[in-house]
């Protein structure tokens, strides 16, 4: 049987690869999606401080690093027993969606939409953010840096640094906010909106607007039909991706399956060891481990920006509204389940998030000198769970009685979608590969399947994968002559 492999796959945050697999007739018999990658942040936090655990997760990953901080962050709330005060909340919820803004612009503009605004076929040295600059204009891609640096400002004035985040405190936020600040972040989130209406009229004039390119979005070679999961307020509505009041889940076919809060996530999710990957497989725990095919049945689901809005009834900003409709004009069947709409999604959600940032901003109450409780009682167990800008987060961690953690459990979105996207690559390479004939064209076809979802595989490799993983450690005397040879578990 012949092998080809994709080695490494290319625009993501974190390294992978795929193998396919081609029968006698050179036609794809299976493909496989593997984090050939491994980070071990569930150990490296045990026997830490809880206060300091929120700047040491933020270092799983540069990209990622506001919603590793926001929730475990909002895990050490629950461990120190206290609520953070309602200007903590907001200055919070501020930062976290600046975050979103500049997550989802460096996404959509430097690894997503290159492959429709410069082409799927065109070269790879031309195919990326250079390539995209050049043909939507210098002034245009100029704007456009511009704009999502205001995002990083507000995350930085916030957070205290623009990469690694500092400002977490049990039930409360360090950083206080003058009139002054609230001014310049209510005009940078002007700015922001300004961002998210010019990136949807990029997606509608490049993509809505190309016969061929609607033919990849609603075609079967990226259709991927699981379970969707996403976190809503207590309407059905995508209001706060900091605090969703509840995850649901809904089935392929639309109808609920269930929600839960906080440790009850437990009950819904079980998370699958695979011998090829250090990726793990999450599964509706419920409906048990079924394999990793999509279809009717399927106990895998997917969670980001697509799933948030097929489980959605709606958002709560004006513009993403509108937006909305849109998206569901154009679908009309719901829950939608062609994977290249991620990217439509995404656009909605930055928007969304732009739009949060000013609604928040023009709150006087953020200027409020009140932005930390005291009346802590360490209770031993806290979850933590945002809508991070991939999807579903899940920190969850228990501490001993001085507040020092003894256990540790981090599902990541891009763990949640291992099985989509393994699904998602083998569909694509079946439809793409036929008889033997193999392009690099035709490979980068395969690879978009895998970049709707965004990865980061940093991020999702935090325990071992395919079975134990082992550690080697060398012990070598001063002369540098090797001592000894151990396996570390």
């Amino acid at each position: 049987m012949k092998k080809i492999t994709i080695e490494p796959i290319t625009r993501l945050e974190g390294h992978g690869k795929i193998a396919i697999f081609l029968d006698d007739n050179g036609n794809v018999d299976n493909a496989f999606f593997q984090v050939v990658e491994f980070r071990g942040y569930e150990k490296f936090v045990q026997g830490m401080p809880m206060e300091e655990v929120p700047r040491t997760v933020s270092t799983i990953c540069g990209v990622c690093r506001g919603v590793h901080f926001t929730a475990s962050m909002k895990a050490m709330d629950q461990i120190f027993g206290v609520e953070p005060t309602p200007v903590a909340r907001k200055l919070r919820e501020i930062y976290f969606n600046a975050h979103y803004v500049e997550d989802h612009a460096a996404i959509l503009y430097a690894l997503g939409l290159p492959d429709y605004v410069v082409g799927p076929e065109a070269s790879p040295a031309e195919r990326n953010l250079i390539g995209l600059i050049q043909k939507v204009g210098v002034d245009v891609g100029r704007q456009v840096l511009k704009r999502r640096g205001y995002a990083v400002k507000i995350f930085e004035l916030l957070g205290g640094k623009p990469n690694h985040p500092v400002s977490a405190l049990p039930g409360g936020w360090a950083k206080k906010l003058s009139e002054e600040e609230r001014q310049q972040i209510l005009e940078w989130g002007k700015e922001l909106v300004e961002l998210g209406k010019f990136t949807l009229q990029v997606f509608e004039d490049v993509v809505l607007k190309n016969e061929k390119y609607m033919e990849l979005i609603t075609g079967d070679m990226y259709k991927v039909v699981v379970n969707n999961m996403a976190g809503v307020d207590e309407n059905g509505i995508l209001t706060s991706y900091y605090e969703p009041k509840v995850q649901k889940i809904i089935s392929y076919d639309g109808q609920e399956i269930g929600s839960y809060t906080g440790k009850q996530y437990l009950d819904f999710i079980a998370e699958r060891v695979l011998p090829w990957s250090y990726l793990k497989m999450p599964y509706l725990k419920q409906m048990g481990w079924k394999g990793y095919d999509d279809g009717e049945g399927t106990s895998l689901y997917a969670v980001g920006p697509l799933p948030r809005i097929n489980v959605a009834k709606g958002f709560s900003t004006p513009l993403a509204q509108e937006a909305y409709e849109k998206f569901w004009d154009t679908f009309k069947e719901r829950p939608v389940h062609y994977i290249q709409a991620y990217h439509w999604a995404r656009a909605i959600e930055l928007l969304h998030a732009a739009e949060r940032i000013v609604e928040l901003a023009n709150d006087p109450e953020i200027t409020s000198p009140e932005t930390r409780r005291h009346d802590f009682n360490i209770t031993g167990e806290g979850v933590g769970i945002v809508e991070a800008p991939r999807g579903t987060l899940i920190h969850h961690y228990q501490t001993d009685e001085n507040g020092y953690v003894t256990n540790a459990n981090l599902i990541v979105a891009t763990t949640h979608n291992k099985g989509p996207i393994n699904a998602a690559i083998r569909r694509a390479a079946k439809h793409f590969i036929k008889d033997g004939k193999v392009d690099e064209a035709i490979l980068n076809y395969v690879e978009m399947a895998f970049r709707p979802f965004d990865l980061c595989l940093a991020c999702a490799t935090h325990a071992a994968g395919p079975g134990v993983t082992p550690i080697e450690i060398f012990v070598y005397d001063k002369e540098g002559n090797l001592q000894q040879k151990l396996r570390n578990f």
